[in-house]
């Protein structure tokens, strides 16, 4: 049985009934609250294992809430939304997001997904220091450090995973659908785009750098990092 703890935050209190009973029927601990202010307190007052997170919120909305909870924690927050926009998806992984489910959702499928977002959560903690180096460039899983020429580089969570993901793995070529998969962890309902706009975030830090390597586009397949 499950007892890792949910914080559940939505302005509908129907909704949260619905997912406590549910939560609480597969073992896990659920907390409520109804605003965006009271989930920044909550968060650091319960410490939950994972957070449900409506973008609709009185007081904070869900964007400025997951903002701030990734300035002190990287515990695993899955967005609902009744938005379908792919902008909103692009904006709330970038955010640091692990996954959306979009209103109306069927409850099952909301506690698969915690269930799968908590097991990749777990099994990603890492064991030894995560760190892949080229010339002038270092990337530090770990410690979620970007160096670029002995420079730190202000990255976002998502950003640091997936050039960690491609520089692990010089010179092979993946596509969107592989990147979503590997670097988010479930399949993206919607647009693949968000994988050119990560990408093109990183061009801007590491463009001309160093000849030695290169974030490349292959095109009509997908992006490698290929080293020279």
């Amino acid at each position: 049985m499950a007892s890792e703890k949910v914080l559940i935050v939505d302005d509908d209190k129907n909704i949260c009934e619905l997912l406590r009973l549910y939560l609480e029927k597969e073992g896990f601990q659920t907390v409520i609250v109804n605003d965006g202010e009271e989930a920044i307190t909550a968060f650091k007052d319960e410490n939950p294992d994972i957070m449900l997170l409506d973008i609709m919120l009185p007081k904070l909305d869900g964007w400025q809430v997951c903002r701030e909870i990734r300035k002190f924690s990287d515990k695993p927050i899955i967005m609902i939304t009744a938005k379908g926009e792919t902008f909103d998806k692009v904006l709330g992984l970038e955010l640091g997001a692990d996954d959306y489910i979009a209103k109306p959702f069927e409850t099952k499928e909301v506690v698969a997904r915690i269930k799968a977002v908590l097991r990749r959560s777990s099994s990603s903690q890492p064991q030894s220091v995560k760190e892949v180096q080229f010339d002038k460039l270092s990337i530090n899983l770990t410690n979620y450090e970007l160096k670029v020429d002995g420079k730190q580089i202000d990255t976002p969570p998502k950003e640091m995973e997936l050039i960690f993901h491609l520089a692990s793995n010089p010179n092979r070529v993946f596509t969107r659908d592989q990147l979503l998969d590997e670097v988010w962890g479930f399949d993206y309902y919607g647009d693949s785009r968000t994988v050119d706009v990560h990408v093109k975030r990183l061009r801007e830090k590491l463009e001309g750098v160093s000849d030695k390597w290169e974030l490349k586009t292959v095109w009509g397949v997908g992006y490698k990092f290929e080293t020279k």
